[in-house]
C-alpha cells in the first residue's frame, strides 16, 4: 500500500528533516513511527499525503508515485487526522463539519446524509449532529474530525499526534476508536506515546530524521540504547522490568521475569 524508498527532506540547507528512510507498509496494517520533538515524524506524515515534497527518493501510494499528475488522486487515498482537532473543524454544527469533505465530493444530499450518520454513529457522535463544536470535549471534537475523515472513504488514515492534546479520558476514546479501525484500514500513527505505539502491528523509531529502528512492539522495547538515544520516555511497565533485570535476585527467577516482561508489553 506504501513504499518509501530513499527519502531526503530539508525545509532549508540547514534543517534536514527526513534523511534517508526507506520502508514499505502493507495493506491493513497498523504503523506506529515515534520519536522526540523534531525528529521528522510529522514531516513525513506530510510527505506521505503530497503536503509536502521530497527533495531526493520516491514514494509510492497503491501503486501510484507521488507527483504532480498523481497527487489529486493520492489525496482521496490518505486522510490525516491531526493533533489539534480545533484546527479541523469547518462548519458551525457536528453534521456540517462531517459533510464538509463529502460537499467538495459532491455527494448527493440524500446520500451524504446516510454517510453522515452512519460515520457519526461509528464514533459514537450521533446524538450531537447539531451540536456547535465548541461545546463538545476535547475527545469529542477529535472524533467528529475522524467521522470526517471516514466519511470521504480514505483507504489510509494518518493520525498526527491525535491524543496529546487530550486528556487521560479523551486519550482512550480515540484510543479504543483507533484500535475499531485495525484491519479495516491502513493505519499510521504519528506519535511520541510509547503506550499507543505498543497497540500496533509495527513500529519506525525516528532519531534526527534517521529511521533507526523497523520492528514489531515486543522486539522494538527490547532496544532499551535506541529508546534512549532518541530521547523517549519508556512506559513505566517497561521501566520496572528493566529495574528486575539488574536486579540479581529478581533476575534469575525466570517465571518472574517472564510474568514482567508480558507486564511490560500489555496492550
Amino acid at each position: 500500500m506504501i513504499s518509501v524508498k530513499n527519502v531526503h527532506f530539508s525545509y532549508n540547507k540547514e534543517t534536514h528533516a527526513i534523511r534517508g528512510v526507506s520502508f514499505d507498509i502493507p495493506k491493513g496494517q497498523w504503523v506506529s513511527i515515534i520519536g522526540h520533538n523534531g525528529s521528522g515524524k510529522s514531516t513525513l506524515s506530510k510527505l506521505l499525503n503530497g503536503l509536502v515534497r521530497a527533495n531526493k527518493g520516491e514514494i509510492t501510494i497503491d501503486g501510484e508515485v507521488i507527483n504532480d499528475d498523481t497527487i489529486n488522486s493520492i489525496r482521496k487515498k490518505v486522510g490525516i487526522v491531526f493533533q489539534n482537532p480545533d484546527n479541523q473543524f469547518i462548519g458551525v454544527t457536528v453534521k456540517h463539519d462531517i459533510a464538509f469533505g463529502l460537499e467538495n465530493r459532491c455527494i448527493e444530499r440524500t446520500k451524504m446524509m446516510e454517510i453522515i450518520e452512519e460515520y457519526a454513529k461509528k464514533v459514537e457522535m450521533e446524538k450531537f449532529l447539531k451540536a456547535e463544536p465548541s461545546k463538545l470535549s476535547g475527545g469529542q471534537k477529535q472524533r467528529v474530525a475522524i467521522a470526517g475523515v471516514l466519511a470521504t472513504n480514505p483507504e489510509i488514515i494518518i493520525f498526527d499526534e491525535a491524543t496529546s492534546m487530550l486528556d487521560p479520558e479523551g486519550v482512550n476514546e480515540i484510543t479504543s476508536l483507533i484500535e475499531s479501525l485495525k484491519g479495516e484500514k491502513t493505519i499510521i500513527t504519528i506519535t511520541h506515546d510509547l503506550d499507543l505505539a505498543k497497540k500496533s502491528d509495527r513500529v519506525l523509531v525516528l532519531n534526527e530524521g534517521h529511521l533507526v529502528s523497523d520492528d514489531t512492539p515486543s522486539e522494538t522495547f527490547k532496544k532499551i540504547d535506541i529508546l534512549t538515544e532518541s530521547k523517549l520516555d519508556i512506559p513505566f511497565n517497561l521501566k520496572v522490568y528493566n529495574l528486575a533485570l539488574n536486579d540479581e535476585k529478581i533476575n534469575n527467577k525466570k517465571e518472574l521475569m517472564d510474568v514482567l516482561w508480558e507486564l511490560s508489553l500489555k496492550k
